[in-house]
């Protein structure tokens, strides 16, 4: 997997999103930009924990955005994706507080 490309697959999916109200698109766009910057970093020193980080924040993004929501999956997507980060707070604590931002987010929009 390239968490570059899958990065992009997600900023695609939310741009193309007719339901996201536009003030959530261009956060959740911010973030997943401030989120890419991350994962750079992150992939230096820990390809493989990159790698699953994105692809949890893709299927936190996908379960948020599907239609019809399943609030279960959704929640599960969105504390696996916490729990990817955690042992991550002390060596990468931004990449922690993004996490944490598009979580909320997401909870925001419907989860």
């Amino acid at each position: 997997m390239n968490p570059s490309k899958s990065l992009k697959n997600i900023e695609k999916r939310i741009q193309e999103n007719p339901d996201i109200d536009p003030t959530t698109k261009a956060e959740l766009l911010r973030l997943l930009t401030a989120l890419q910057s991350e994962i750079a970093t992150l992939e230096y020193t820990h390809a493989e924990h990159a790698e699953s980080v994105v692809s949890l924040a893709e299927r936190s993004m996908h379960e948020a955005i599907r239609q019809p929501k399943t609030p279960q999956y959704a929640a599960s997507a969105l504390h696996e994706l916490a729990e990817s980060v955690a042992e991550l707070e002390v060596s990468h604590p931004q990449l922690v507080h993004v996490v944490n931002a598009i979580s909320v987010l997401l909870s925001n929009i419907g989860i």
